[in-house]
This record gives C-alpha cells, structure tokens and sequence, in this order.
C-alpha cells in the first residue's frame, strides 16, 4: 500500500483541510493518508480549540486514514524544529511523499528554492546575524536575509506562512531522506492568517476560532466546516461546556510568573535576553492574557514566539529539558485509524524505526513526559469535573477506530 503524509493542526478542520485530504491522495495516487498533528498546544504558541482526541475524529471522519500526534518537543516551537519533527515522524512511518498547501502551488519552486540556499548558505547566515543584530525579530531577520540574496523568478516567495513551512519541510527532507516526493497545492480564498470570511465556503482556522470565540454560535461557521466537524464541536461543547482559548489560562501563567524569580524564569526554555525583567512586570500590572501580550511584545519578539514562550512557562519546559532531548522525535505515538489505516499499519509495523505507541503505560520517555505534562496543563483549562474527565483521556483513550 502507497502512502502520503499531511503536516496538520486540524484547529478545527475545515473545507480548506478536507480539499488538501483529498487532493493529497489523489495527486500522489496513494491508498493511505497519514496525518502528524500537533497535540494540544500548538505551533503559534496557543492552545487547540478541542482536544487532540476530537480533532482526530474530525480527520478520521473526513477521510485521514492515521493520525499520529507531533510531540510538543517539536510542535510547540519555530518553523525549523516544526518541520523536522513532522517529516521525520512522516518518513518513519514510510511515506512515499508529501502534499502541503502553499501560497505558491508550485513545488519547482520549492525545490530550486533548497539548491539556490545550500549555495548561499554562508552568505545567508552572515545577513540573519546583521538584521539579529539590529534589533529585528528572527522571522524577519530570515525574510531580509533571504532578500539580500537576489532570489530569482523561480524562487518561492518566503514572505508568507506557508511557504516558509513548506520550504522547511522541503529542507528537513532533504536531509532525511531525499528520496521522498512532494506535492503542493494553492491555498485559495482564505490565507492562512486571515480574520475575517471572504469566500462563501472557505476560510481560515483563524476566522473560524475568532467567529467562533466572538459569538459562540456555531451555526455562524457551519458553512465552513465539514458536518462531521460540526457534529464534533457540538460534541465537545456539551461534553465540556467550553471551548479552550488562552485567557482561560491567564490566571495559571499569571501565578507561575508572579511566584518565580528571576533566575527560575531564565531557566525556561526560549527566555532570553532580559525578558524574565519584562515578563514579571507585566505580570503584576496585565488584567487579562491579551493585555499581558500588548505590554510585552517588542520589536525583536514576534507574538507567536511570545505565545510559545508563555506555554513553556506555563507547562515548566526548561531549557536542560528540551536540550536533553534527542533531536528527532522518539516515538510515534497513534491517536487514531481508519479501517484502511489500520491494514497499512499491520503491513509496516514490523518494519518501523521508532516504536508506535499507543498505550501509555506500555512505554517511557522523557520525550513522552512532556506531552503528558502539556495534556495534564491543558485539561486545566477546564473546569472540574469536566478537567478530570479530559485528563483521563491521555491515560485512558485507546487510538480512535473509525471503521466508516
């Protein structure tokens, strides 16, 4: 059988998703489509919308056919460390290739992309220190540098979100295996960071969270998801009685901020440069998340970098911790199959070169600790007894069988 990955968050699954799944099977022609999502807090530094327990029924039901969970190790951080992550996990499970969606839609670019870096690699890294210098954020800095180089016509523009992820993925292959194939199609109608609807049945995970936090009416998002999605966000509604946004946590940041020195704050991972001075200040003064974030942000540190530093905070990710770690993910851990998924898993199993987890109690890393420790973090933004009932799931919940 002949498999295709996705890099996904799923925050909720959307048409855009559902057009990527199918178009993903059919351009690489393969039988299985395997899914490595982001657990509960996710690449921007926020906390999933549902659990990744609902968010894998989303995909299931859509046609996902395996969705493994991307640990927090490597979904909770910068585009790089993303990437390689997610290709790693894609290539151990043995896909033949990869489809991502792109503001481009044209994978030559990607790929003379790679070549003309590896060229101007020592040119490159020289112009990122020069814009780091001056004060300006790393994501801009990499976007300046890339510009200094004279990219030519047939260069990918690395200006937008996801063709900076998916040059990373192109990147991170390159060195895992160079072998894989890759596919990618337009995003159309809605970007990737757009907060408002602008197409009659596509629009970004962004609008949709916002529309959703806004009015908490899921009748105002229903012509943008598919009804399974629908089905299960009203699921977890009465199930939780709430859906997970980051004020939610305000009050548990606020407490780890206030009651740590200044020497306990450097010690977590991605606090540098004085930043534990600007954090605690705010601390005392911010009211709410939001206004915590517009009193800390500067130049130099873009919002998500931010948002991330604050779940590392929250969910106490040191420094020597993520140091520690190895730099490929450990494991594979499962969250659910389809019928089909299941039959591939079978055919492959014996052959993969990380173990695929799918009990917990059945397997022990420090790497895994990790995503307890953010499951645990994450279910407290709940209110009891529905945070207990969430948090049995991480202990509880066998990998997901959708037999449809």
């Amino acid at each position: 059988m002949k498999s295709v990955g996705i890099v996904a968050e799923y925050n909720p699954f959307h048409n855009g998703h559902l057009y990527h799944v199918q178009a993903a099977k059919r351009l690489s022609q393969s039988d299985v489509t395997i899914a490595v999502m982001s657990g509960n807090f996710l690449q921007r530094g926020e906390p999933a919308l549902v659990s990744k327990w609902s968010r894998t029924k989303m995909a299931l039901q859509s046609g996902v056919d395996i969705v493994i969970e991307l640990p927090y190790a490597f979904a909770v951080q910068k585009a790089e460390v993303f990437a390689h992550g997610a290709i790693f996990l894609l290539n151990a499970m043995k896909c033949s290739g990869i489809c991502f969606g792109s503001e481009s839609g044209d994978i030559q670019q990607f790929i003379h992309t790679l070549s003309f870096m590896n060229d101007k690699k020592t040119e490159y890294d020289k112009h990122i220190r020069m814009f780091i210098k001056q004060g300006i954020s790393y994501p801009s800095a990499l976007a300046l540098a890339y510009q200094e180089l004279g990219p030519d016509s047939r260069s990918v523009d690395l200006s937008t979100p996801n063709n900076i992820l998916g040059y990373h993925y192109v990147y991170a292959a390159a060195e895992i295996n160079p072998r894989l194939n890759f596919y990618t199609i337009q995003r159309k109608s809605a970007g990737y960071h757009d907060e408002s609807f602008s197409d009659a049945t596509i629009a970004s995970a962004t609008s949709i969270r916002k529309s959703l936090n806004a009015h908490g009416n899921l009748s105002e998002i229903q012509a943008y998801i598919p009804h399974e999605t629908l089905a299960n966000l009203h699921q977890y509604s009465s199930d939780f009685a709430q859906f997970h946004i980051w004020e939610d946590y305000w009050p548990y940041l606020q407490y780890r901020l206030l009651s740590m020195n200044k020497e306990e704050l450097r010690e977590i991972y991605e606090v540098e440069e004085g930043l534990e001075n600007r954090l605690i200040k705010a601390a005392h003064s911010a009211d709410n998340f939001h206004s915590f974030m517009k009193a800390i942000k500067t130049k130099r540190y873009t919002w998500t970098r931010l948002q991330r530093l604050c779940v590392h905070i929250l969910t106490n990710t040191r420094k020597t911790t993520i140091h520690a770690l190895d730099k490929s993910p450990q494991y594979a851990r499962l969250l659910g199959m389809s019928s089909i998924g299941r039959e591939y898993l079978n055919q492959i199993k014996k052959e993969l070169p990380i173990p695929l987890v799918s009990k917990l109690s059945a397997y022990e890393n420090n790497m895994l600790m990790l995503d307890i420790r953010a499951a645990d973090v994450y279910a407290h933004g709940l209110a009891e007894p529905y945070r207990r009932k969430l948090l049995a799931f991480e202990y509880r919940q066998p990998p997901i069988f959708n037999n449809a």
